[in-house]
């Protein structure tokens, strides 16, 4: 199975430091419909790993979450795109779990989920715990400067000397698709 890892705020939708917190807030960025469209056609499982501390704080609930994510796949459609799970980490920072980023809980449920071992798959993201998790799970990270990417490269430039960094989502898949 070809599998790709994406974290969602940011990479996906748009990115607020208000949290994204109804329907109405969860707008893809440009490119990321059709970027996730073209994984499928290439044959790519698309996983979601994504850090949603706004339920522990009490912004929104998970029927909110899920039709956050309904609307997603709706949007999907047009481009014959799909994620398939959505792995999420619904604790605050000071729950202490192993799931939130940049712990590497979520990349776990992924490999134990998919029963495979997901070295060297590719998880994009646009923050440092995106990036610190799937190193320390042994996948293949990859920024893009949407989101908090820009903030990210300005912020810690020294910690991502090796890591491949791109304009946005579309750019990232465009590379892995041409690349094999």
């Amino acid at each position: 199975m070809k599998l790709i890892i994406l974290d969602r705020d940011g990479v996906i939708n748009e990115d607020s430091d208000d949290y994204i917190k109804s329907v109405a807030e969860f707008i893809p960025i440009p490119g990321s419909l059709e970027a996730i469209g073209k994984l499928c056609q290439a044959g790519y499982t698309i996983a979601v790993a994504t850090n949603q501390s706004g339920i522990a704080r009490g912004y929104y609930d998970m029927t909110t979450l899920h039709a956050m994510h309904n609307k997603l796949e709706q949007v999907l459609t047009p481009y014959h795109g799909h994620i398939d799970k959505y792995f999420i980490c619904p604790h605050g920072p000071d729950d202490h779990c192993d799931c939130r980023k940049p712990k590497s809980g979520l990349f776990a449920q992924i490999a134990n989920h998919y029963h495979q071992d997901i070295s060297n798959v590719p998880a994009i993201g646009d923050s440092l715990r995106d990036i610190q998790a799937g190193q320390a799970f042994g996948v293949h990270p990859i920024l893009v400067r949407t989101g908090k990417g820009e903030r990210t490269l300005l912020s810690y430039s020294a910690e991502l000397t090796h890591i491949p960094i791109y304009g946005n989502l579309l750019q990232a898949v465009d590379h892995i698709l041409a690349t094999g």
